[in-house]
């Protein structure tokens, strides 16, 4: 992987992560474009996921120190009850992980008719969003299961995790700024996670290595990236504006199925 290819490949991770597009399904065309295996470069996917995870934390460093001051007062109060929520949504993708893992990854193996099918099943999601009716309730038990599943079925490249876990949330009636919250927090944990796996069951292959300086420049571009689309993400969600995003998945679903 070159320099050029790492920037690519930085930014799609960056701005795929938290727009409702799938970033793994762009990831994927982004492999076939470039002609780089993703399999073989298991290190520079922690470190662009990893970049995405830092830009999450910056962009709500206030509420993550809003969590962690009522978690560790050790009471049953509202911080501590929506760590609970955060937690109990990763349950979904973490039995996944742990008992199909081997089945998950055996997805990702550039078919881009399948991504572009995926696609087009979150263009479908994203688009009923617009019938969604907002209430006052706040998350609870049930809605974080489902809202869970839902992350869960993002690991099938092309169906997108924020897009998804939002739109689900939306239809359940929760409110927009509080579902583009709960979407960008409860992803942190999984991602941790699944990267420290990876990390230590990495074998080091000198004929598919990244160099420092591709994994660098990749960092920077997905950190960047991320922090921009975190925001940008926030403002698009309380606008109601994922209408867009589901036109932009479906045309480019068909291309990737008739490029497949």
């Amino acid at each position: 992987m070159d320099i050029f290819q790492a920037f690519l490949l930085g930014i799609i991770q960056g701005l795929t992560e938290f727009l409702p597009v799938s970033s793994s399904g762009h990831l994927e065309i982004g492999h076939n474009l470039l002609g780089v295996t993703g399999h073989n470069n298991l290190v520079f996917a922690v470190v662009v996921h990893g970049a995405t995870v830092l830009s999450t934390l910056v962009v709500f460093r206030q509420d993550i120190l809003s969590l962690f001051k009522g978690l560790f007062a050790f009471q049953w109060n509202e911080e501590t009850k929506y760590v609970a929520f955060l937690l109990f949504s990763a349950l979904p993708v973490i039995v996944l992980g742990l008992f199909f893992r081997e089945e998950i990854e055996g997805l990702y193996n550039g078919n881009l008719v399948f991504v572009g099918t995926m696609l087009i099943a979150t263009a479908c999601l994203l688009a009923f969003t617009y019938f969604a009716k907002p209430k006052e309730k706040k998350i609870g038990w049930l809605d974080s299961l489902i809202i869970g599943v839902a992350q869960a079925m993002a690991v099938l490249p092309g169906i997108s995790r924020s897009g998804s876990t939002i739109a689900v949330g939306l239809l359940l009636g929760k409110k927009k700024e509080d579902m583009a919250r709960f979407s960008f927090l409860m992803v942190l944990l999984p991602i941790i996670g699944a990267n420290g796996i990876d990390f230590l069951a990495y074998e080091p292959n000198p004929e598919s290595s990244v160099g420092f300086l591709p994994l660098a420049v990749g960092f920077v571009a997905a950190f960047l990236s991320g922090l921009l689309a975190c925001k940008w993400m926030i403002k698009i969600v309380k606008q109601g504006k994922l209408i867009y995003f589901a036109a932009y998945c479906l045309v480019v679903g068909l291309i990737a199925i008739f490029a497949g």
